[in-house]
């Protein structure tokens, strides 16, 4: 191991979990913050001499290594022009997801169990969710007052949890 290695070895051993408490602070997020580590040991195996100079705190320059690292990587990221969607014929086209099998199994799975609730039931979830009506709108879309549309949304939400977690084993997305 080269004098150097073993310098920037030393410093990582005493000041490394400052300094990825301090990178995960700073950016929110502990892989992002690892990556920021990463690059300020880089940054002093590539600058020794600033280590063994014996001016300031070595620690109070690998911080601010580090907050000049987080700070490039925001500028970046807001200078970069934010997508947006394509537009065919004048209409707005969604970007194409990669993968959406899980969806579809989750729709199909979800109809299938919306099938099974009462046509009261159904026909609120239908107003709220499908549709996105208010509470009060659901009412008067279905001729009912605005309690009863809340009640049966809970019930029907209770029995279609019911329901799945029967045929699945699981209610992971389905709160009632």
């Amino acid at each position: 191991m080269h004098a150097d290695e073993a310098l920037v070895h030393a410093v990582y051993q005493e000041h490394g979990r400052a300094l990825l408490a301090y990178a995960t602070r700073l950016t929110g997020d502990r892989a992002a913050a690892e990556d920021v580590v990463q690059e300020t040991i880089v940054r002093a195996w590539r600058h020794p001499e600033v280590l063994t100079n014996g001016k300031g705190s070595t620690r109070g320059w690998l911080l601010t290594v580090a907050r000049n690292i987080i700070t490039d990587r925001v500028r970046a990221r807001s200078a970069r022009p934010q997508e947006v969607p394509a537009e065919q014929d004048g209409v707005t086209v969604a970007p194409i997801e990669r993968d959406h099998a899980d969806q579809v199994v989750a729709s199909v799975t979800v109809l299938k169990a919306m099938d099974s609730l009462s046509d009261d039931h159904r026909g609120v979830l239908e107003e709220i969710y499908f549709r996105g009506r208010s509470l009060g709108e659901a009412a008067a879309a279905l001729g009912v007052p605005a309690g009863t549309v809340k009640s049966r949304s809970y019930y029907a939400l209770r029995a279609l949890r019911d329901h799945l977690s029967e045929t699945t084993g699981s209610t992971k997305g389905v709160r009632a």
